[in-house]
């Protein structure tokens, strides 16, 4: 139903204010969360000093961010310098546009859409949109004039390039089985059907991988944060920022962690979809209660961001790529294939969700494989304990001689 022009204003406005809100306030949480769920894995407390239970936590680092020196040195590109972290926070903020956040809303008889805006290419508006975000990373590198922040924004480069393309193609099975560009009618679709074996993350599991895999490499996460490796880079691309600057790249990763976990849940976690839940109450209460729903979701994906950085490890420069070339981007290519053949001769989603995992299975291990075979042994020092006793007579020796 078209809306008239001076509800559809208003409502759009009141929906963008939201959007922004609830991403600044996100970025808080995030803050408070990535602290309190740290501290749980590792078995220690998280912060619990400032505020009850440490909740005013991020208020205090907002505070000190604001009251620190902002210093610009004096190597540096001075207009580049100054520009590049809002480049980097912008398309954040403005990828959230085309995410549906719920069903809908009905006020005075107004059935309000619970997103900004829907278009009708919406996933090529998200990938088109956050790809300008590494603008912001190697023009700060760049801008810095330090070697290491260069050599910082130089990975970032090449990690974004080498993910975007896999996280691109695991979305074409989506897309062939939807029939859409439109985020609103991929989650809608979902959500018809037996729920959730209708949801494209038991369709398209390995896609789902792929794509999780991917996002945790645009939003430069561990364990793919080449660009900001402390014990290379001191730092990394942003280690001549202070103050506020530092603080914009702080908020765009956690940003772009929203952001993508919203993504993911619309387009493989059934949307605001739940067991019919976002049914029940009546044209007003099941739009919150589908708002409830998303949120919830996407909380839980961010959730796991979070547990993997304190899991895993980092990875090595050539495993990061490999890992991205040589066996993401041939999974993806499989899938896409094994969808289109199958939902071609058969119609059925039951048989193209048991063969994409098959075919994947098959072609990673075969990868796996080869690519294990073909790594080189490394060097190792089979002297053993006599080679170390050498070396610390050797070493008490020279110091009692000085």
């Amino acid at each position: 139903m078209d809306l008239p022009l001076h509800v559809l204003i208003i409502s759009s406005l009141i929906k963008i204010l939201f959007a922004v809100a609830l991403l600044l306030i996100g970025v808080m949480a995030m803050i408070l969360a990535e602290r309190k769920v740290s501290g749980w894995i590792q078995d220690r407390h998280g912060p619990n000093r400032v505020g009850p239970w440490g909740l005013l936590q991020p208020l205090a680092d907002g505070i000190k961010f604001l009251m620190k020196e902002d210093l610009i040195p004096t190597h540096v590109d001075r207009a580049i310098y100054v520009i590049a972290p809002a480049i980097i926070l912008v398309p954040a903020l403005v990828t959230c546009a085309v995410v549906p956040f719920g069903s809908s809303i009905t006020i005075a008889g107004h059935e309000i859409p619970l997103q900004i805006s829907d278009i009708n290419i919406g996933i090529l508006y998200i990938l088109a949109i956050t790809s300008l975000g590494v603008y912001g990373v190697v023009l700060g590198a760049w801008a810095s004039n330090n070697k290491y922040s260069f050599l910082g924004g130089l990975r970032s480069t090449a990690q974004m390039i080498s993910y975007e393309l896999p996280l691109g193609l695991s979305i074409i099975g989506v897309l062939m089985l939807s029939g859409s560009l439109s985020l609103r009618q991929i989650a809608i679709q979902q959500g018809q059907g037996p729920q959730p074996w209708n949801w494209n993350i038991f369709i398209h599991f390995p896609a789902f991988l792929i794509f999780t895999t991917s996002a945790f490499a645009e939003t430069n996460r561990l364990p793919f944060d080449l660009a900001e490796a402390e014990q290379e880079l001191i730092g990394g691309y942003h280690t001549e920022y202070s103050s506020m600057k530092f603080a914009m790249y702080f908020m765009a990763e956690y940003m772009h962690m929203i952001v993508g976990s919203a993504v993911a849940v619309t387009l493989f976690l059934g949307g605001w979809h739940f067991f019919g839940l976002e049914k029940v109450g009546g044209p007003f209460w099941s739009g919150l209660i589908s708002f409830g729903i998303f949120f919830l979701k996407t909380a839980l994906f961010l959730f796991g961001f979070i547990w993997v950085r304190w899991t895993l490890p980092r990875f090595r420069y050539d495993q990061l790529m490999n890992l991205g070339w040589k066996l993401l981007l041939p999974v993806a290519l499989t899938t896409i294939v094994v969808t289109a053949t199958v939902w071609a001769f058969t119609q059925s989603t039951v048989l193209v969700g048991v063969l994409n995992v098959v075919a994947a299975f098959i072609v990673g291990g075969v990868l796996a494989t080869a690519l294990v075979m073909r790594r080189e042994p490394e060097p190792v020092d089979d002297r053993g304990v006599l080679s170390f006793m050498e070396e610390s007579s050797s070493y008490k020796e020279e110091k009692h001689g000085n």
